[in-house]
């Protein structure tokens, strides 16, 4: 392969994503993550749940637990942010000038990799940064040590992301998996190899946790404190944990051939999807839908409208005729106000729920009526409801946008109105997937909270779509939601199915707050289109 041609395709790409806003938000959010992994002395959470202990913040305790945290998060949502890159340059028209070239599909799917692995990495160095600010702010070790610091950077969370750069080429060359559903089933997916790569005997090292664990429970032991199990992850301690020296992992030549393995696995995968990628050749998807006979299924022909007039023959044209539309066609939707904006809201449940296949809708009315007959797992079924629809939900403020007509639709006169029925649309949609648990839950008294969530979903949804002007937003924040709150965290439940959780009134502001954003947006860039 050809190094130099390979490397400038990588840096290019690298420049190119870095200057998107959505890179900022990303690496504004490894900032604060690295300011909760260490929090101030008397604070309750931790990133690392050691017990009633804790390592001194010197550089060796806080580069690793922000290493550990950062191998755990940015591979859960740095995903969402490289994994476009192929998707980008087909839309754009790139991908089709780079298939021109001599290039061949392995080294541009390495060039790939290396680009999500250097967008990836940046992040990881905004989180050392931070852990070095941290460890100077907190103040209870004045003495930087750049090794003890960064080598569990470059052992523990370069490999990880790696995973995570090799993973977004798989997910964007797989028809099946280049959609929505491959967000959701990505959250899944790296939760699940969150945990089982915190084993001490995860393959290839898995997170890096086991070796961290066995360090800090045997130097912890000496001085007399006792480690029962240590996890990773945000947490609520009950009391503040006691400081304890920590002075690092000595990290042995077996791990760090583990880890180099790791790396090298990962990139020698990136060349793999070029058995079955297209390379930009629109032919190829065209074939497999096309049936035999039809046009366009093999080679494009063209017919002049005088093509069979003999030799010397004047040609002759028709005049074009145009049908007439019907008078109650012709009258406009709004000649009465009520009834033009049920007309609306119906039209863009219609446009919302279009293309949904009838196995969704099988499942979602098995949903309903198991609601219905089984009061006693209306919550757990409630639960069930309230992500089965997320790909659906995740289109609301986006289809404009990914579909090439949000410029059209800027024309038409009241943008906002038309944004408004959105979310009713969602939350027609939402209340219908969750009624059969909400009958149960207003026959409980809890109907207020129901409803609350009902309108809180497709609030955050169009908010998000509006804001971010895609689906995957949506699809990574939701999930994750979703998933904390089965976790019980109580403080986020939307759905009011945890005791303890907020009042109802709090999360239908929050639900209309999320709506007025949603409104305002639209309402400031119909303004200055």
């Amino acid at each position: 392969m050809r190094s130099r041609a390979l490397a400038a395709l990588a840096v290019a790409d690298f420049r190119e994503r870095v200057r998107r806003p959505s890179y900022v938000v990303v690496l504004l959010a490894a900032v604060g993550l690295g300011y909760l992994a260490a929090p101030a002395s008397g604070a309750h959470w931790t990133i690392v749940n050691a017990g009633a202990y804790r390592g001194v913040y010197n550089s060796a305790y806080i580069g690793t637990v922000t290493a550990l945290a950062g191998a755990l998060w940015l591979a859960t949502g740095g995903f969402y942010i490289v994994r476009t890159a192929i998707e980008r340059d087909r839309q754009t028209g790139v991908g089709q000038l780079l298939a021109a070239t001599p290039m061949r599909t392995g080294e541009y799917l390495l060039g790939k990799f290396l680009s999500n692995l250097l967008v990836l990495a940046s992040m990881a160095g905004a989180l050392a940064i931070t852990a070095v600010a941290m460890q100077l702010a907190r103040g209870e070790s004045r003495t930087v040590d750049p090794i003890a610091l960064l080598s569990p950077f470059v052992l523990c969370t370069l490999p990880v992301l790696a995973v995570t750069a090799v993973a977004a080429i798989y997910f964007e060359t797989a028809p099946v998996l280049r959609g929505g559903l491959g967000n959701v089933i990505w959250l899944f997916a790296s939760l699940t190899g969150a945990i089982v790569g915190q084993s001490a005997n995860a393959p290839l090292g898995g997170l890096g946790m086991g070796a961290f664990a066995a360090s800090l429970r045997d130097q912890f032991a000496a001085q007399g404190a006792e480690l029962t199990e240590i996890a990773l992850g945000l947490m609520y301690l009950d009391e503040p944990p006691r400081s304890l020296l920590w002075t690092g992992v000595h990290y042995t030549t077996a791990f760090a051939g583990e880890r180099t393995v790791l790396l090298l696995v990962a990139a020698a995968a990136a060349i793999v999807p070029a058995l079955w990628f297209d390379r930009f050749d629109r032919n190829r998807t065209t074939r497999r839908a096309q049936p035999a006979g039809l046009p366009g299924s093999g080679e494009i022909r063209t017919a002049s409208p005088n093509a069979s007039l003999p030799s010397g023959a004047a040609p002759t044209f028709e005049r074009p005729t145009f049908a007439r539309l019907p008078k109650a066609a012709a009258q406009p939707v709004t000649s009465r106000r009520g009834v033009g904006g049920v007309r609306l809201v119906r039209g863009e449940l219609r446009i919302l729920t279009r293309g949904v296949s009838r196995w969704w809708w099988a499942v979602a009315a098995a949903l309903v009526v198991a609601g219905v007959a089984a009061p006693v797992a209306a919550r757990p079924l409630l639960i069930a409801a309230w992500i089965w629809p997320v790909l659906v939900w995740s289109r609301l403020g986006a289809q404009a946008r990914e579909h090439d007509v949000e410029t059209l639709l800027d024309a038409c006169p009241s943008p906002v109105s038309r944004t408004l029925a959105q979310w009713l649309a969602g939350v027609v949609l939402t209340a219908t997937v969750g009624i059969g648990p909400g009958v149960t839950m207003a026959v409980d008294g809890h109907f207020a909270d129901w409803l609350a969530g009902v309108a809180f979903i497709p609030a955050l949804a169009l908010a998000l779509g509006v804001v971010s002007r895609t689906q995957r937003f949506f699809q990574a924040v939701y999930p994750l939601l979703w998933y904390l709150v089965i976790n019980d965290i109580a403080g986020l439940d939307y759905m009011g199915v945890l005791p303890g959780g907020p009042a109802p009134h709090t999360v239908a502001a929050a639900a209309m707050l999320l709506l007025l954003s949603a409104l305002t947006t639209v309402a400031v860039r119909h303004r200055h289109r």
